[in-house]
């Protein structure tokens, strides 16, 4: 069993730069001397934007930890080269020598404890004593980065398209889809036939509704799901898949592919303001709602849609 010891064992806290974005010259990454502005931000490794370098001002160090103690409490990132800072954001120090893999883990075990924190519960003064493994499992230590596909950032379609949202037209949602369940099936159940390469899908509004992988299916793929339990979250599933309880399918009652379907999910997905606890997105209710969409001779222009996709960076990932 590996001991677990206090975050200041392992690495020593230190206040980044604390810099305004506001106050800095942006640019493009491939500015020669562009160096990266790591904010509070959860989403894009803590990377808000790219600034170009100022004479005096000693970046954060490369091969440290980055980590918000304010704002998105806990966000915590691998930051490999050196890195200007906003406000109430650290880096960690390791005290000893530790390799790319290792900080990547303990990058994951320091966010793990965000939900001891909010926006009224700041980590700078608990930082140092956050509970951490005293050293990465073996397990981890037999992954290789390298064998990790990177995403290209290539697009398919080299062309800006404009949504010109003032234009679109309203649709029912029924008369895009039939509405229907899905047949409920427990983890006890799909755990007599093992893992496999089928989706389980629940109502978890993240990871695109998938909880695990399972030797065995129910549903056809190529269609969206919503969780009727509360928000109406929906997602696209290519693949054959099984379901937890409270999970709809939306079957298309037209030609999709996966362009088409990821730009339908996110237009439904900005309707989960209509959702609560209280007044959850059941099958009645998914039957009532209209989306705006694209339109050409008054019907949803899904060419338009699956080249908007197309268009954006990363497409040729998707």
């Amino acid at each position: 069993m590996i001991d677990i010891i206090p975050l200041k064992d392992l690495f020593k806290p230190v206040y980044g730069v604390n810099l305004e974005l506001i106050h800095l010259e942006q640019c493009d990454k491939r500015v020669h001397d562009s160096i990266k502005f790591v904010s509070r931000t959860e989403k894009n490794n803590g990377v808000s934007a790219y600034v170009k370098r100022i004479n005096g001002i000693t970046p954060n160090p490369g091969h440290t930890i980055s980590v918000a103690v304010s704002g998105s409490v806990l966000s915590s990132f691998y930051q490999e080269d050196e890195y200007y800072s906003g406000r109430d954001l650290y880096y960690l120090l390791p005290i000893n020598e530790m390799t790319e893999k290792e900080m990547l883990f303990y990058a994951f075990c320091i966010r793990s404890n965000k939900y001891k924190y909010n926006y009224g519960r700041a980590a700078n003064r608990t930082l140092k004593d956050i509970l951490i493994p005293a050293e990465m499992p073996a397990d981890f230590g037999i992954i290789s980065l390298k064998e990790i596909p990177v995403p290209s950032s290539q697009r398919l379609l080299n062309k800006d398209i404009e949504l010109k949202i003032e234009n679109w037209k309203y649709f029912n949602l029924k008369k895009l889809f039939d509405i229907t369940g899905t047949k409920t099936t427990s983890v006890l159940e799909l755990e007599e036939y093992g893992n496999g390469q089928y989706p389980y899908v629940t109502t978890q509004a993240t990871n695109n509704g998938i909880e695990a992988f399972y030797d065995y299916y129910t549903e056809e793929g190529n269609l969206l799901t919503m969780d009727s339990a509360v928000l109406g979250y929906c997602s696209y599933q290519p693949l054959a898949f099984s379901a937890s309880d409270h999970v709809e399918k939306l079957i298309p009652k037209f030609q999709i592919n996966k362009y088409i379907a990821l730009f339908l999910v996110t237009v439904i997905n900005k309707e989960q303001y209509h959702y609560n606890y209280g007044r959850k997105c059941s099958q009645t209710r998914m039957r009532k709602v209209k989306i705006k969409l694209p339109a050409k001779n008054g019907k949803p222009d899904f060419l338009f849609m699956e080249n908007y996709i197309k268009s954006l960076p990363y497409s040729s990932s998707i």
